[in-house]
């Protein structure tokens, strides 16, 4: 099958840190994904490249919504895309590592993106990881849309989680990643919920609310508790993409009937 690589596994540079990841799943050729043109959904895996906290590495969405998509991989519709591995982190600004490339430019490449799988894929699906994408993908898929593309969204979003860095996301670390959790810097940070903390957000960014940058207890973290959330996620995103192929594949099957 059409396969991408992933971004799990941390390549080494002359410092002994890496800001990138080299791929350990061979990408298709050409001839390999027509082979299922017009007949699949691309996925793409959106997250960002952002702070989260003295604990967690700065591509945590990436490998969130990549390790979500990885489960849906054998699904016998879905060609997986690569990751996008920025996005819209301006609420982040001020912290060493960010790298941000703003709403209107993630629109921008998500919206290219479509447009190149238009003679490939029925239909493309963006599964995202990071919260600050939302305006972004919106402006996107209201755009593809406009333009004939049949384009979905799927947000990663445990319902009762905290906000950044916290329990939950530190928890499904723990369960997909563990080794990219630094154990020993776990640092309790606000632990108000979200909308008691957004006016004071929308004003400053993260750096005005937490001086750890961290929504959240992850001291409470467990791996236990990731698997059980991860688990639940992949059941809500197969569910979504059985329902959105369905849609697709019903008036396709309908127009070779007649």
């Amino acid at each position: 099958r059409p396969g991408r690589p992933p971004t799990t596994r941390p390549a080494r540079c002359r410092t002994g840190s890496s800001l990138v990841a080299e791929p350990s799943v061979a990408v298709p050729t050409w001839t390999e994904v027509a082979s299922v043109a017009g007949n699949c959904l691309l996925v793409v895996p959106v997250g960002s490249f952002e702070q989260h906290g003295p604990h967690l590495p700065l591509d945590t969405d990436t490998r969130v919504a990549t390790a979500l998509v990885d489960q849906v991989a054998e699904l016998p519709f879905v060609v997986l895309a690569p990751p996008l591995a920025y996005g819209a982190s301006g609420e982040h600004a001020g912290f060493a590592g960010t790298l941000s490339i703003g709403s209107e430019v993630l629109a921008d490449v998500l919206v290219e993106l479509v447009r190149s799988a238009r003679g490939t894929c029925a239909g493309v699906v963006f599964v995202c990881a990071h919260g600050g994408n939302a305006d972004g993908i919106r402006l996107a898929k209201e755009r593809s849309r406009s333009e004939g593309d049949r384009v979905f969204v799927w947000g990663a979003r445990v319902d009762g989680g905290d906000a950044h860095a916290g329990r939950t996301e530190t928890s499904l670390m723990l369960a997909i990643a563990p080794d990219a959790v630094r154990s020993r810097d776990l640092e309790r940070g606000r632990t108000e919920p979200l909308d008691v903390l957004w006016p004071e957000l929308r004003e400053g960014g993260v750096k005005a609310v937490s001086a750890n940058v961290v929504l959240g207890d992850p001291t409470l973290a467990t791996a236990a508790e990731g698997r059980l959330l991860f688990g639940a996620l992949v059941d809500e995103l197969t569910g979504a993409l059985e329902s959105w192929w369905g849609e697709l594949a019903e008036p396709a099957a309908a127009r070779a009937s007649e």
